[in-house]
């Protein structure tokens, strides 16, 4: 007899894995964040650091002095018998004017046998081109030929001066016989042997277009060359008081006006001193007066020079310029905001657009504020929103006033959120700002680098 199979088969509902969900849910998670990572720009961070700057005040400076040029009286032949910016007394030889050129070409002759070459010429020559090279400068080429015609000039006038006393009968003849003319200086100081233009120019009438140095040119005097009557011989600089005018912006000159010296550096040398100056407004410009007592050999042969206005650093918080932007936010009345129930935070009572006109509690972020008015973003409201004054019927359109903010994105909690900033001075790569400011960038906070290419709430990835 064949046994009857009891076995009865259930049918069973549907049961969850849970592990598989979790595992699911994981696995999603990860592709957000790749597709995420991939396809977002990751952004570069800045942490906020104490800092000092120093502000880029280089100038072209325009140098005045008081100088007097010397006319020939005589046409002829002219040589010199001091060396190009050098100091002479009362009486001292300056130059002589050879009317019909012998004692010139004796002069010339003696020169090129050489037998007036000195040994202490010859020792001051080679100490002027060791201290030459000593401080040249691949950046300061042109000043190679420069320091080439002062070399020469000075051996030239040395030699012409040495000839003065082995051609003493041939000069004395020539006076005689009135064909030769020595010159001597009338008045103590430093001369120079050439002019420019710029020898009357004063703090009292000098112009704007003055500052021009595109056309600048500076004629040169040399020994030997022929000379007309009344023509420039030299020109005497009789004072160790001199002045660098300046043109400055009004913002600068308002910060100066309560100093009564400033330092300076020369930037061709780095050469710093200090200097008493007074402000000149011209032709709705301003100009500063630099009043200088000392140095006036050292750039005897400039007429414009760059000049740093040395002047004291700002300190504060030091960021980035590329991580400065801005952004444009909503100004509201302080008077609309109230104390929430919830918060002690500034709450708005922003009306229903719906018929039943329904007023409900926000509580916006605010971002600055001044004395009237709270600044806030379009997070919570929109430009058209009707807020309302509490215990009045008195509204206020969202949207009525606008102000644009200057400041940085702050990414310490992984997304954009903007910082207003204080800027107490800025140089070409950054700017220091001011700590301490109500809702704004702090010490240790982490800014997006580049500012123009974050946005309010954006997930940063790094």
């Amino acid at each position: 007899m064949a046994r009857k199979n009891n076995i009865v088969k259930f049918r069973h509902g549907f049961s969850l894995n849970i592990g598989f969900i979790v595992f699911f849910v994981i696995i999603i998670y990860v592709i957000f964040h790749i597709f995420t990572y991939i396809t977002s720009k990751p952004v570069s961070e800045y942490e906020v650091r104490q800092g000092t700057i120093a502000t880029n005040n280089v100038y072209k400076g325009l140098i005045l002095r008081s100088e007097t040029i010397i006319y020939a009286q005589q046409d002829g032949y002219i040589n010199y018998f001091v060396a190009n910016d050098s100091k002479v007394g009362v009486g001292n030889p300056v130059f002589s004017v050879d009317t019909d050129g012998s004692v010139s070409d004796q002069i010339q002759a003696v020169n090129e046998n050489g037998s007036n070459i000195t040994p202490e010429m010859i020792s001051e020559t080679i100490s002027s081109i060791n201290n030459f090279t000593s401080s040249y400068s691949e950046n300061d080429f042109s000043k190679v030929y420069s320091f080439k015609n002062k070399i020469n000039s000075t051996l030239i006038q040395s030699m012409n001066q040495n000839a003065l006393n082995t051609l003493a009968d041939a000069i004395s003849t020539a006076e005689s016989n009135s064909t030769f003319y020595m010159y001597n200086a009338a008045d103590s100081g430093i001369v120079h042997f050439g002019t420019d233009g710029y020898e009357e120019v004063t703090p009292d009438n000098f112009t704007i277009d003055q500052f021009n140095n595109s056309n600048y040119e500076q004629k040169v005097f040399n020994s030997s060359e022929k000379i007309g009557q009344l023509d420039p011989a030299f020109k005497l600089i009789t004072s160790e008081n001199w002045d660098i005018l300046i043109n400055i912006s009004d913002t600068l000159a308002q910060d100066l006006n309560e100093k009564n010296y400033v330092t300076i550096r020369f930037c061709d040398d780095d050469y710093t001193t200090n200097a008493g100056f007074s402000i000149i407004k011209k032709d709705g410009q301003y100009f500063i007066d630099l009043k200088m007592k000392n140095s006036l050999i050292r750039y005897i042969d400039e007429r414009f020079t760059n000049i740093e206005l040395v002047l004291d650093s700002q300190s504060g918080l030091k960021i980035p310029n590329s991580a400065i932007t801005k952004k444009e936010f909503f100004t509201i009345p302080k008077k609309y905001f109230t104390e929430g129930k919830d918060s002690s935070s500034p709450c708005l009572m922003k009306k229903s657009s719906d018929k039943d006109n329904s007023i409900s509690v926000i509580t916006p972020t605010i971002f600055f504020s001044t004395d009237d008015y709270y600044y806030i973003d379009d997070e919570d409201v929109s430009k058209g929103d009707t807020i309302v004054l509490s215990d009045s019927s008195e509204t206020y359109t969202i949207g009525t006033d606008t102000d644009e903010l200057t400041g940085v994105y702050n990414i310490n909690k992984g997304y954009a959120v903007f910082k207003q900033i204080n800027i107490l001075s800025q140089n070409d790569d950054y700017t220091i700002v001011e700590t301490g400011t109500t809702y704004g960038v702090a010490l240790y906070d982490h800014i997006a680098l580049d500012g123009s290419s974050v946005v309010e709430n954006q997930t940063i990835t790094k």
